[in-house]
């Protein structure tokens, strides 16, 4: 049978050695030799002998999910084999994460990582309960971390001299050592006519970068 469709990009290959890579931009394989987490029902194929079974949140991560409504739903895999990741054709990236580094992302756009990883949901300093996504995870420990994004992910640098405003709808992660405050952007008269649209940013100071994705779309929640 003849077809592009057969072409080798297109074709798994086997991996020398156990952990996650990028299959192409949409997806994400992991060999699997113990366990991983990853988004439940992000699984899209796998072989060999894998289980896949609910992650607990742990008694304060549960807590601030029910209150905040952000968060991870995940799963274990575990085994042997291999597992192919992907939500809705995003687009894939992964981040290696090393001692002594820390990342904040949306659980919305987390997609699998390693079990060397810790993970805690942190409410967004000065950031208070307007506006979404500023209950975020927190990643650190050692490990690779896959994330997702609708669209091809800006990266800003943040300085001291620089600080960078996001909105909440669109911001992916950021530097875990920024300062987090809302910064409002229109004035009171401008919402007594209707607003711009653009009232409420999320402000970042500091040292470090902040992504977003080139989207305002409102998320559906970290587990569907």
């Amino acid at each position: 049978m003849q077809s592009d469709l057969f072409a080798t990009k297109n074709m798994a290959q086997p991996s020398p050695t156990a952990g996650m890579e990028l299959q192409n931009d949409k997806c994400v394989k992991y060999t699997v030799n113990g366990e991983c987490y990853a988004r439940q029902g992000s699984m899209v194929a796998f072989r060999g002998n894998l289980r896949f079974e609910k992650k607990g949140q742990g008694v304060g991560n549960f807590l601030k999910r029910q209150v905040t409504g952000e968060g991870l739903a995940l799963m274990s895999v575990s085994g042997q084999g291999e597992a192919w990741f992907a939500h809705e054709a995003e687009n894939c990236f992964l981040i290696d994460i090393a001692p002594g580094d820390s990342l904040t992302v949306n659980g919305r756009n987390v997609l699998v990582f390693d079990a060397g990883l810790h993970y805690e949901i942190g409410i967004v300093k000065g950031a208070g309960m307007a506006g979404g996504g500023l209950f975020n995870s927190v990643f650190s420990g050692q490990g690779r971390l896959g994330v997702i994004c609708e669209g091809t992910p800006i990266v800003i640098p943040v300085s001291q001299q620089m600080p960078v405003f996001v909105d909440t709808d669109a911001v992916v992660g950021w530097s875990a050592q920024l300062q987090t405050s809302l910064h409002r952007s229109q004035s009171f008269g401008s919402m007594i006519r209707g607003g711009s649209g653009e009232a409420v940013q999320l402000r970042l100071d500091g040292e470090g970068f902040v992504i977003v994705r080139p989207s305002e779309k409102q998320p559906a929640t970290a587990g569907n």
